[in-house]
């Protein structure tokens, strides 16, 4: 059973109001970035999503809809209604709705002057990762680390999308965020003692594995295609690589999620 923490009272299935026009046009029009930033909301839908950002407290949770079928499965609180099984097939981002989907807040971005006040740390920062399934896996495997904060880097898809949400399995609203240009920013955090250094595979880098691990580190990652950015290339930015032990040539790189991944690990220790 997944539980719903009660916000005025605790409902019963058979007491559910269905869900109203109003609401199942919002939830059509949340699959849309535009709607997204307009309204400062987004959708959670999956049984382990929903039970993980129930469970972390970090975001809040607007209303929950419900599949009369799974209506028993939920201790149900007073901004729960019943959504059709038709609609929220139509609504949903998966082949096999789960018949649970909440509608969240979108929190509010960390400051930069946040993020120049941090005595230690790791950011991590995206240049244009526009794969979804990346992103999410991405913040998850950052929020594992206790990465202080991710930089969305322009390109960079939308961290709310369902995809991105989905693929984060309920670490959505963990970690901290910034959205902007990453030249300008991780500039600006350099200026704060930040050290800045960028994945690259390319010929010049340094396994990271040989890097001396610094106090205050934001590692870049770059597009699945182009990799890094040229104007984020500078002399007082180091490149580094993941070493590989193949024997062979026929693997060129490794995705920028799991580069991310070995990454974090590597300047974690």
């Amino acid at each position: 059973m997944v539980y719903i923490p009660s916000i005025t009272r605790t409902l019963k299935p058979d007491t559910l109001e269905e869900a109203s026009i109003n609401q199942i046009k919002l939830l059509r029009k949340l699959s849309k970035r535009k709607y997204r930033e307009k309204e400062n909301l987004f959708v959670v839908e999956g049984e382990r999503a929903v039970e993980q950002i129930l469970d972390h407290g970090f975001l809040k949770v607007v209303t929950l809809f419900v599949a009369e079928a799974n209506a028993s499965n939920y201790e149900l609180f007073a901004n729960s209604f019943l959504l059709d099984q038709k609609i929220l097939n139509e609504v949903s981002n998966t082949e096999t709705p789960q018949g649970v989907l909440t509608i969240c807040k979108i929190p509010e971005p960390i400051s930069i002057t946040e993020l120049e006040n941090l005595d230690s740390g790791v950011i991590i920062a995206t240049d244009a990762i526009q794969d979804p399934g990346n992103l999410g896996t991405i913040i998850r495997t950052a929020t594992w680390f206790g990465t202080n904060a991710i930089l969305l880097g322009n390109g960079t898809v939308d961290t709310f999308n369902p995809k991105v949400v989905r693929s984060t399995v309920g670490s959505t609203g963990t970690l901290p965020f910034l959205t902007g240009d990453l030249k300008e920013v991780i500039g600006k955090l350099e200026e704060a003692g930040w050290t800045t250094l960028l994945l690259d595979g390319n010929e010049g880098s340094i396994p990271i594995n040989l890097i001396k691990n610094h106090k205050k580190t934001i590692l870049v990652v770059g597009n699945e295609a182009n990799g890094i950015s040229k104007e984020l290339i500078t002399r007082n930015r180091q490149r580094v690589l993941i070493p590989s032990k193949s024997p062979s040539k026929s693997i060129e790189s490794l995705n920028a999620a799991v580069a991310l991944s070995i990454g974090l690990w590597s300047v974690n220790n």
